[in-house]
């Protein structure tokens, strides 16, 4: 079961007093990133959200935005009567020597200064108030990611299959082309020799064409890269259906498949195999796309 890196999930709370909204983005990394946008004082519970994410995901960066909006009871607005006084005091005492104005028009300003009427209080204990139903929508917002990443995941793992049944395929060309390389080299260099012999007087003796042919057979054995290489396809195949995602083991499988097709093309030296191992590195190229997308 494969998770791509890629997907979307939001969720919305909508209470008397509170609405939430949670809005998950997820693309490609190597390891885990969360980065929160709230608004204050909600940006101080990005190190609680990260741990619920932290929770179900394993790699990517996921960008959380949250939204939320809570209406203040009258009980949490206040005047500040010390400071109210202190200020019309004050004010009173100016007015004296600069002149009288209304009532009204020195309590709006006086209203306004610093210190008069604060924000409201309490922020540190609506935010622990608030986070058991705000932890619950981003629960859903994750649930929902999930399940986008799962189904392209399955779209994935079935493309991944196919180019690995591709592979496997071409992969069974070359193991029968194996025994005719040695033998086309053979046919190969008698036809050398004999157009040699024909131009010049000399004479080759047998057993070296033949030491020739097993020098050649011995260098450009590739039966043990063949074994390796199938046995990673086998490998590839098992780990796409293990129950967990496990995209690191797929980027590593891929590259130890890139070094054996490598390995077969530059030992082989044969036209046929050439063939094959470019049908083989295109396909292993488009793997390599797309488990750089997989959880």
């Amino acid at each position: 079961m494969l998770y791509s890196m890629t997907g979307y999930g939001e969720a919305q709370f909508n209470g008397d007093n509170l609405q939430l909204a949670v809005e998950l983005r997820a693309v490609n990394n190597r390891y885990l990133k969360v980065t929160l946008r709230a608004a204050e004082p909600y940006n101080l519970l990005e190190p609680e959200i990260e741990k619920v994410i932290r929770r179900a995901l394993k790699r990517g960066t996921i960008q959380c935005h949250l939204r939320c909006h809570r209406q203040m009871a009258a009980s949490d607005y206040k005047i500040n009567s010390v400071a109210l006084a202190s200020y019309l005091t004050q004010v009173q005492k100016a007015c004296g020597v600069l002149g009288s104005a209304s009532a009204q028009a020195i309590l709006a300003g006086v209203l306004a200064l610093p210190g008069v009427v604060p924000e409201p209080s309490g922020v540190a204990l609506d935010l622990e108030q608030e986070w058991p139903q705000l932890e619950r929508v981003l629960e859903q917002a994750l649930a929902r990611l999930q399940t986008m990443r799962l189904e392209e995941g399955r779209a994935m793992a079935r493309e991944l299959l196919q180019q690995r049944d591709h592979i496997a395929g071409e992969l069974e060309m070359i193991r029968r082309r194996v025994p005719h390389v040695a033998e086309a080299y053979r046919d190969r260099l008698l036809e050398r020799v004999r157009l040699l012999l024909g131009e010049l007087d000399v004479e080759i003796e047998r057993k070296d064409i033949i030491k020739e042919v097993a020098i050649f057979a011995e260098r450009s054995d590739i039966r043990e890269e063949v074994v390796r290489l199938s046995s990673h396809l086998g490998q590839f195949q098992e780990i796409i259906n293990e129950p967990e995602s496990a995209g690191r083991k797929l980027e590593f499988l891929t590259q130890e498949m890139f070094r054996e097709t490598n390995t077969i093309g530059s030992k082989a030296s044969d036209v046929e195999i050439s063939r094959h191992v470019v049908e083989i590195k295109g396909a292993l190229e488009k793997i390599r796309e797309m488990v750089q997308n997989v959880e």
